[in-house]
C-alpha cells in the first residue's frame, strides 16, 4: 500500500510542476480580459501550446494547460484593438457609406498603417491602462489619417487635431520651438483626458462624447437640450448637429467595424507588430536635433518624424526636452548624452557690429531674441558695438532639418495650385479675407496654400503665396523685362496688358517709389494678347 500511495503522490507533484511552468509563461494581461476564450474575436490568432503528455505504466497522461487567448497575445496591434471593439454598429446610411468607402480605398488604410506603425502600440497601451473604449485608438485615423504634421482648416494640429484653445486648457505648451499638440506622447495623454472629461459630461454616452470631441461639448449639449424641448430622442443619431459632426461618429464606427472584421469585408490592413517600438527618453538638456540624431544613430528626418512637436532645429531651450526614440537606439543615446554633458548645442562667439539688433541676429541664426538674452544674461534688448555675444545655433544647414516648420511651409507654398504664383507681404490691417478678395481667390484656399487655418491671424511682414489661374483660353508665360530709361510701372503694365498692382506684387515693389534702368522685373503675360 505504501508503494501505491507513494506513486500517486509522485504523479500529483509532477502534474503540479507542469501546470506551474505553463502559468509562468502566460502573456501580458489586459485590465479587462475576455470572460472566456469562447468570447474572443473570431479573427483572433489562436495561441496555445502543443498538447503534450507523459504516460505512467501506459495508462496515465498529464495534459498541458492551454494558454488563454487575449488581445495581448496577438501578433498585430490592429487585431489587439479589433478584439476589444464593443460599440454597437447600427444599420445607418452614413455608416454604410463610409464602410464602403474604406473597403473601396484600401490604399488609404495602407498609408494610415504605415504612418501609425511607430505610435499605435503606445496609444493602445495608454487607452487600455485607463480602461477606455479601444475605438478611441482609431480616432487619429479619422482626425488626421495618422499624419502627425496634419494641420486642419480649424487651426487644429497633430494626430489628435487639437485646437489651440483646447490645447492650452489641457496644459500643452506651444511656442516658437515646440507645439505640444504634435507631441504624440503628450497629445495622446491630453486627448484622452479631454475625452474622459467629455464622457462624464455626457453621462457615459460615448457616441455623444466622440461627437463633442469633434464639434465641442457646448454644441452637443445645445442639440440635446433642443431635442428635449421638442420631445425628441437625445441619442446621437437624433441630434441636429453640423454635417461634419453628423458624419464623424459614423466614420469612426464604420472603421471600427472593418478593423474588427477584416476577413469578412475582404480588407487587409498592413499589420503592425504588437510590441513597443519607441520609448520616451528625457536627456534633461536642450539638444540640437542633428546632434540628438547622431547620438541615437538615426537620421535627422527619422528623429523629426518621431518628434513632430519640435518646430525648429533643436528642442525647446526651457523644455520640454523629451524625445521618442526607437528602443534599439536608447542605450546608445543615453550613453552619448552622459559622456557629452552640455555639448548638445553649438555656441558661436559673435562680435556686435554697427546696425546689429537682437531681432536681426536671432533671424540670422534661426533662433529667438529671448534665447540670446538668456545665453548672455541680458536683462533687455540693448546691445553695444564691440560687445561679444554667445549665440546658440544649429550645427547643420537648414535643409538637413527637412521637417522643420519653415521647410514644411516652403514645401506647401511651392506645390503648384495654379498657373502662376504671387507673393504678398502682409501689411498692417491685412486679413486673409481682404487679401483673398483683392486677388479674387478663396480665403480658404489662401490659408491652405500657406499652411494656415482660415481663422489664423497674420503678422506684419509675413510672406503669403497666392496661386492664380489663367482665364479660359489664356496662355501664361513668365517674362523677365529689363527696365529701360524712361520706363514706368504704369507704362510697362499697359504694354504687357497686366495690372500695375500685379507688377508690384510679383516683384515686391510695394516699398519702392521708383524703378531703375537695368532693373529686372518678373511678369506673367498672356501671350494670346501680347507678342513677347
Amino acid at each position: 500500500m505504501r508503494v501505491k500511495y507513494s506513486w500517486v503522490l509522485a504523479m500529483l507533484l509532477s502534474g503540479c510542476q507542469l501546470t506551474q511552468s505553463t502559468d509562468q509563461n502566460l502573456p501580458e494581461q489586459t485590465n479587462n480580459p475576455p470572460q472566456s476564450v469562447k468570447k474572443a474575436h473570431p479573427e483572433s490568432e489562436i495561441a496555445q501550446t502543443p498538447s503534450q503528455s507523459s504516460s505512467v505504466e501506459n495508462s496515465h497522461k498529464v495534459q498541458h494547460k492551454v494558454a488563454k487567448v487575449t488581445p495581448q497575445t496577438q501578433k498585430d496591434v490592429w487585431h489587439r484593438i479589433g478584439m476589444q471593439l464593443h460599440m454597437p454598429i447600427p444599420n445607418n446610411q452614413l455608416v454604410n457609406y463610409y464602410r464602403t468607402w474604406y473597403i473601396t480605398h484600401p490604399s488609404h488604410l495602407k498609408v494610415v498603417s504605415e504612418r501609425a506603425a511607430p505610435f499605435l502600440y503606445l496609444i493602445t497601451k495608454k487607452i487600455e491602462k485607463r480602461g477606455l473604449p479601444l475605438e478611441l485608438a482609431l480616432l487619429p485615423v479619422v482626425e488626421s489619417a495618422f499624419d502627425p504634421f496634419a494641420y486642419s482648416h480649424g487651426s487644429a494640429a497633430g494626430l489628435w487635431q487639437i485646437v489651440p484653445g483646447t490645447g492650452r486648457s489641457l496644459g500643452l505648451k506651444r511656442n516658437y520651438w515646440y507645439d505640444g499638440r504634435r507631441d504624440v506622447d503628450a497629445a495622446t495623454d491630453a486627448a484622452l483626458d479631454y475625452l474622459t472629461q467629455l464622457n462624464k459630461r455626457f453621462d457615459g454616452n460615448w457616441y455623444n462624447t466622440i461627437a463633442a470631441y469633434n464639434s465641442g461639448g457646448g454644441r452637443v449639449s445645445s442639440a440635446i437640450r433642443k431635442n428635449k424641448r421638442l420631445g425628441k430622442p437625445t441619442d446621437f443619431f437624433s441630434l441636429d448637429l453640423p454635417n461634419e459632426t453628423s458624419a464623424y461618429v459614423p466614420k469612426l464606427l464604420a472603421l471600427a467595424d472593418i478593423v474588427a472584421h477584416q476577413k469578412k469585408y475582404g480588407v487587409h490592413i498592413p499589420p503592425i507588430a504588437n510590441k513597443p517600438v519607441v520609448e520616451l527618453v528625457n536627456p534633461k538638456e536642450q539638444l540640437d536635433l542633428a546632434i540628438a540624431a547622431k547620438y541615437a544613430n538615426i537620421s535627422v528626418k527619422e528623429l523629426q518624424e518621431l518628434n513632430p512637436a519640435y518646430n525648429q532645429w533643436a528642442t525647446a531651450p526651457e523644455g520640454p526636452y523629451q524625445l521618442l526614440l526607437p528602443i534599439k537606439s536608447i542605450a546608445r543615446f543615453e550613453k552619448e548624452v552622459k559622456d557629452n554633458p552640455g555639448r548638445g548645442m553649438k555656441l558661436i562667439r559673435y562680435k556686435v557690429k554697427s546696425g546689429d539688433a537682437l531681432i536681426s541676429l536671432a533671424k540670422k541664426y534661426n533662433t529667438t531674441p529671448k534665447v540670446i538674452r538668456v545665453a548672455n544674461n541680458l536683462t533687455g534688448n540693448t546691445i553695444r558695438v564691440g560687445q561679444y555675444l554667445l549665440i546658440p545655433t544649429s550645427t547643420k544647414n537648414d535643409q538637413v532639418y527637412a521637417l522643420s516648420a519653415s521647410n514644411r511651409l516652403a514645401k506647401i507654398q511651392s506645390e503648384s495650385q495654379g498657373k502662376y504664383k504671387l507673393t504678398h507681404t502682409v501689411k498692417s490691417g491685412d486679413s486673409l479675407w481682404s487679401i483673398a478678395r483683392e486677388n479674387k481667390v478663396s480665403y480658404r484656399s489662401l490659408a491652405k496654400w500657406n499652411g494656415m487655418g482660415p481663422r489664423d491671424t497674420l503678422r506684419v511682414g509675413q510672406k503669403l503665396v497666392i496661386w492664380k489661374k489663367a482665364t479660359d483660353g489664356a496662355i501664361i508665360r513668365t517674362v523677365f523685362y529689363k527696365v529701360r530709361s524712361g520706363d514706368t510701372i504704369d507704362a510697362i503694365a499697359y504694354k504687357f496688358k497686366v495690372s500695375r498692382n500685379d507688377i508690384v506684387k510679383w516683384n515686391g515693389l510695394a516699398n519702392q517709389k521708383y524703378i531703375q534702368p537695368g532693373q529686372k522685373l518678373k511678369l506673367y503675360v498672356d501671350v494670346t494678347k501680347v507678342s513677347v
